[in-house]
């Protein structure tokens, strides 16, 4: 995960979680605290300068491309897919240093829509069999070289194969900042992802992501539990071993493969209209699905189906 670099490298330690049971169909929390913020995927380089240079996803999403900087001067290099409240954030093979830069790396954003519910959430694992959560703060510097506080993170390890969630909440000092171009607050303690997001995507198709299918090995998944249980998803098991995590809009499901078969496989997204006819476009090695009706399917290599 980009976030465990940043981790590891301001010295915080964290171990591994164990294996973890999902429960058939419920949660194991009443509220739900966490929502699919964002998710991303290390692709070959054919595939991300596909992804980058493609003139239909500019018109299709509020896209961009962009480098930014994180904590202790650490900097990514993505492609950027926003829909209201969820996005979409794509690499090829080392724009991120090290073992997140790798083909088939991914990672999974989840955060809180209130001020404060990160506290919970942080109980929550604890009760989820995560004695220790790894907590950390990571800031973007808008190239003044000055880090503003971004948000704060809870993972439940700094010990991964390829594939990491995290929790997050946004910082106020982020919302105050005009640079991070953030709407109004809602209502009291709001640091949800809409007020995140710009309205942008309006004026483009794609709304927001609506389901993921993730390959993580058997060790992420087992990390990766314990999270979506404590933001009050609903885990269930299905009978070919995957596990599927819903409520929130979302649809996430991991299947557990090795390590060179890891990465992000397939998105469903929304769309702010429906569209008459069934477009293509094939990207690299991946294929976007367009219509027809209100929803595109985009599959990476052979993952997944339409």
């Amino acid at each position: 995960m980009i976030i465990v670099l940043a981790v590891a490298l301001t010295g915080a330690i964290g171990g591994g979680v164990g294996t973890a049971q999902a429960e058939e169909s419920r949660s194991s929390h009443d509220r739900q605290l966490l929502f699919y913020n964002h998710s991303y995927g290390v692709f070959d380089r054919e595939t991300a300068d596909a992804i980058e240079h493609s003139d239909y996803l500019r018109d299709f999403a509020n896209f961009q491309v962009r480098t930014t900087t994180g904590t202790d001067g650490q900097t990514w290099t993505g492609r950027y897919l926003m829909g209201r409240e969820t996005y979409l954030e794509l690499f090829g093979v080392g724009d991120i240093a090290g073992q997140d830069g790798t083909l088939g790396s991914a990672g999974l954003g989840l955060s809180t829509e209130r001020a404060g519910d990160m506290a919970t959430v942080t109980e929550r694992l604890k009760d989820e069999g995560v004695a220790d959560p790894v907590e950390f703060l990571q800031t973007r510097d808008f190239g003044d070289g000055v880090p503003v506080p971004w948000f704060d993170a809870i993972l439940t390890t700094t010990e991964y194969d390829a594939f990491g969630a995290w929790a997050m909440e946004y910082r106020p000092e982020y919302f105050a900042d005009p640079r991070g171009n953030t709407e109004p607050a809602g209502f009291p303690g709001d640091v949800g992802r809409e007020r995140y997001l710009s309205d942008d995507y309006r004026t483009h198709l794609m709304r927001d992501v609506t389901a993921v299918e993730l390959a993580v090995t058997e060790g992420d998944l087992a990390d990766t539990v314990p999270l979506l249980r404590a933001g009050g998803f609903a885990v269930r098991t299905v009978p070919d071993g995957g596990v599927v995590a819903e409520r929130g809009g979302t649809r996430i499901r991991f299947d557990a493969v090795a390590r060179d078969d890891a990465g992000l496989k397939r998105i469903e997204l929304s769309l702010n209209r429906p569209v008459k006819d069934r477009r293509v476009e094939r990207i690299g090695h991946s294929k976007l699905v367009v219509g027809p009706g209100s929803r595109a399917v985009w599959t990476f290599g052979d993952g997944g189906t339409e």
